[in-house]
């Protein structure tokens, strides 16, 4: 069984989580293996949609909505202050309409959290963007989602280091700006290891160049 005390034993101090994951089950359980929480870990939850009886993500972005989900997220977790809350404007297919101009015009935005991986680089320019102005970018589906990321050239270059091709995926997006930050998801202690592993390969500036044509 995956344990989320694990991670943080790996080094891990970002954590990744929603109310609606559950829904509310897993902020609890966060909750039981790690409260209280070291002083290093930052847990960044979203808010603006809920889950329905068919497994479906419904919008939750009224005032009122807002606030009950900031309030049960900081009840499920224990916490008095959550470090950063992500409000879900978009879905996998894509963000919601708006800039980040418009945004950041309502509240102070810290962090961007977007579908970028080796194979969907749509975010290239907004994450050079983000960098210059010291915003965080986090790519959800880091490793492509429900079907993973699969190239021959990630498979060479994997080869080549005596890696996973996960592992050289993860690599990559953390070699691709200092403003990035990892959330790949996992459900077994040997994938996470795995996953871990990735932060500490060194790749070439001829391993980013022949990875760096998967997504053209």
């Amino acid at each position: 069984m995956y344990r989320v005390d694990e991670a943080v034993a790996l080094g891990i101090t970002h954590i990744d989580t929603a109310g609606a994951y559950g829904p509310r089950v897993t902020n609890q359980l966060i909750r039981e293996a790690l409260h209280p929480y070291p002083a290093s870990l930052h847990i960044v939850t979203k808010v603006g949609g809920t889950r329905d009886a068919q497994g479906g993500w419904p919008p939750a972005r009224r005032p009122g909505e807002l606030r009950a989900a900031v309030r049960e997220n900081l009840d499920d977790l224990g916490l008095d202050a959550l470090d950063v809350v992500n409000l879900r404007l978009g879905d996998a297919q894509g963000p919601g309409p708006g800039s980040l101009a418009e945004a950041r015009s309502i509240a102070p935005v810290v962090c961007v959290q977007n579908m970028y991986n080796l194979a969907h680089r749509q975010d290239d320019d907004l994450i050079d963007e983000l960098a210059a102005q010291g915003i965080a970018y986090v790519p959800f589906f880091p490793l492509g989602g429900f079907t993973r990321l699969q190239s021959t050239a990630l498979s060479a270059v994997a080869a080549r280091l005596d890696a996973t091709p996960m592992a050289v995926a993860l690599a990559w997006l953390l070699r691709r700006s200092p403003n990035i930050l990892l959330i790949p998801g996992t459900s077994s202690v040997a994938h996470l290891r795995e996953n871990t592993a990735g932060a500490g390969l060194a790749l070439s500036g001829a391993d980013m160049a022949e990875l760096g044509v998967i997504g053209r």
